[in-house]
């Protein structure tokens, strides 16, 4: 009988973590479409392969990936908020701006944006890292 009741409370602990466990899931799928004549000289090529990245972990969960989207889930996050896509962008803005100053009023486009995607995957951690990297063009008046 007490076995039972052990089992019992062992089942209705693992539904209660289950309830609460975290996810994440993004890409940057969005398209934006912005027309500009680059064919006189009115800009410069100011950085070239900024990198910026993010690193999101969990404990008993997994990483996959399904077409230009990765996934990843588990119990408990261990590490990283969860916000890879927009901490990886957050990041490769912080590395234009310790190389070349604020954004503030700059005239700047990020080109050529390729996201790059790195999974772990062990039977009790899982680990999901995204490196963004572009090329940034200033335009002159």
């Amino acid at each position: 009988m007490k076995f039972k009741k052990l089992f019992v409370l062992v089942v209705l602990g693992f539904v209660a973590v289950s309830m609460n466990s975290c996810a994440n899931s993004g890409g940057f799928l969005s398209s934006h479409n912005t027309n500009v004549e680059l064919s006189e000289n009115n800009y410069e090529i100011v950085a070239t392969n900024l990198s910026g990245e993010s690193v999101v972990g969990y404990v008993f969960g997994a990483s996959f990936s399904l077409g230009a989207v990765s996934h990843s889930a588990g119990l408990f996050r261990a590490e990283g908020t969860g916000n890879v896509y927009e901490e990886a962008l957050q990041d490769l803005y912080a590395a234009y701006e310790d190389e070349h100053g604020s954004l503030e009023g700059s005239s700047v486009a990020f080109i050529n944006v390729r996201y790059d995607t790195d999974m772990l995957n062990l039977f009790f951690y899982t680990e999901l890292k995204v490196n963004v990297r572009a090329d940034v063009v200033r335009f002159m008046d």
